[in-house]
């Protein structure tokens, strides 16, 4: 299933005289905002952006997989600069201990007692560079604070930042010196987005641009275009969206169908079928309605579903992608109405 972007302006067509009961305008125009910002600097990559601003207002996390030079990490340091918030990068590789992240106690020879220092995963969104080159007693460091958005180091629990987003990235083709994610890691993405290669057109543009001056854009002109309070305040709006008992019980109806599926050792988790109810009121509000359609839950179910669900060693051997399972089990499921 291929993922398709909005139309330019964020919404569908709506019935005649419809009127939202949520004040959805101010969504729209900070969604906009963000979009303009980001596309200042990062050439085509539309569907890529469109799942980072989902993921965003519904309060997700993010893998981005791609190949090398495709503008993984500037994706993600672009989203960051739009938010008027903390911003960390953390670069995995074999020899990052859990301390590097969370952070540690040290001694302070003055107070003759241990102080905490904290860690970079203590921001707001953070870039986590290479995810699959730190080995899993790393990569375990994650496992709490991003189900549960904090830290316990030596008995002592402590809250990160609000907002907090994890954006990752991984290289799908590099075996040496990388470690594959486990499955109950896999589960806390929101999203993992494939990161593909540009059009013709789109790298022409990148190199016309490249040698129009030595003062092009950078990522460092990218101004703040929403504060926390007003990302706060979009959220609870969505979270107003509406989802027809019917869409609640076709998510349920997917979900299902993966785990019964011969074709896959794993199907999804009832956390993925959360997600896909939250991402698709986010896709309804961005288009300016305040219930969800069935449209909308196709839209994300790709980019949830995707890193959720094992093949089964038969299907891989067939060169089967976990997209096209994906497809086939969503056109076995019949569509509410």
């Amino acid at each position: 299933m291929n993922e398709t972007n909005p139309p330019a302006d964020g919404r569908q067509p709506e019935p005649a005289g419809y009127t939202p009961a949520l004040p959805l305008g101010g969504l729209h125009g900070t969604a906009e905002r963000i979009r303009h910002a980001m596309k200042r600097v990062l050439i085509g990559q539309d569907a890529v952006i469109d799942q980072l601003l989902i993921a965003l207002f519904s309060d997700g996390h993010v893998l981005i997989e791609g190949m090398p030079g495709v503008a993984k990490t500037l994706a993600a340091k672009l989203l960051a600069r739009t938010v008027d918030t903390g911003f960390k990068r953390i670069q995995f590789t074999p020899d990052l201990m859990p301390g590097d992240v969370v952070g540690t106690s040290v001694f302070d020879p003055a107070s003759t007692q241990f102080r905490f220092e904290p860690g970079p995963i203590f921001s707001n969104i953070i870039l986590v560079d290479e995810i699959n080159r730190a080995p899993a007693k790393t990569q375990s460091a994650l496992f709490e604070v991003m189900e549960e958005r904090q830290v316990t180091v030596d008995g002592t629990t402590r809250p990160v930042g609000e907002p907090f987003m994890i954006v990752a990235t991984q290289n799908p083709i590099e075996h040496e010196g990388t470690y594959r994610l486990p499955e109950a890691q896999l589960d806390r993405f929101l999203f993992k987005v494939d990161m593909g290669q540009p059009s013709l057109e789109e790298e022409e543009q990148l190199l016309l641009r490249a040698q129009e001056s030595p003062d092009r854009l950078e990522v460092e002109q990218v101004r703040p275009v929403v504060s926390p309070d007003e990302l706060r305040h979009l959220r609870a709006l969505i979270f107003a969206v509406k989802c027809d008992p019917k869409l609640v019980r076709y998510i349920a109806e997917i979900s299902h169908a993966t785990r019964t599926d011969k074709d896959l050792l794993l199907g999804a988790s009832p956390r993925a079928s959360l997600n896909i109810q939250r991402t698709a009121k986010t896709v309804a509000a961005l288009q300016g309605r305040d219930f969800v359609i069935p449209e909308d839950v196709r839209h994300v179910l790709p980019g949830i579903l995707r890193h959720r669900i094992i093949l089964s060693p038969e299907r891989e051997m067939e060169g089967v992608r976990p997209d096209e399972a994906i497809e086939r089990i969503i056109a076995q499921v019949p569509v509410p109405r």
